[in-house]
Parts: structure tokens; sequence; C-alpha cells
């Protein structure tokens, strides 16, 4: 899977999440809480879809490497690569 169809998916996770939240101006450098106001809850249940569409396991520690779009991408990007090997 490639970076831009993780970041796509990312985006459709959290619109699905925060249905009133206008996405396309979201930038890949700051941290998603801000610029979308998210709660520790908003990050869980995005986490938890994280964990089904991607099929893979995100421990609660790396959690705070869910914090940028960028982040996002990296992380779930290595998870899936070493998911496959």
């Amino acid at each position: 899977m490639d970076r831009e169809t993780i970041k796509k998916q990312i985006i459709e996770i959290i619109a699905d999440i925060l249905p009133d939240q206008d996405l396309s101006s979201l930038s890949e450098e700051e941290s998603l809480r801000e610029q979308l106001g998210m709660d520790s809850m908003d990050v869980l249940d995005i986490a938890m879809e994280f964990r089904k569409n991607f099929k893979i396991a995100i421990e609660d520690e790396d959690l705070v490497k869910l914090s940028s779009l960028n982040s996002c991408i990296e992380y779930l990007d290595q998870k899936i690569s070493s998911k496959s090997h």
C-alpha cells in the first residue's frame, strides 16, 4: 500500500469520526488534535478505526505517534510494511 492510499484512508476515517470538520485544508505537519479540536476519545476512536481498516495492532503507548497527518502516515506505513514481511 502506498503512502497516498494510506493518506486517503486516514482522511476518510477522520471524516467518518468527525463529520462536521472541513478536512480540505488539513495541514500534514500540524497536530490533528489542535487543527480539529479533537479530544482523547476522538483519538482513541481514530486509532480503533486504523486497527480495523489496516488490520494492525496499535499499542496504547504508540498513540502519541499519531499526532499529525504525516506522523500517522509514517506510523501506519511502517506497521503495514512490517506486517507484510
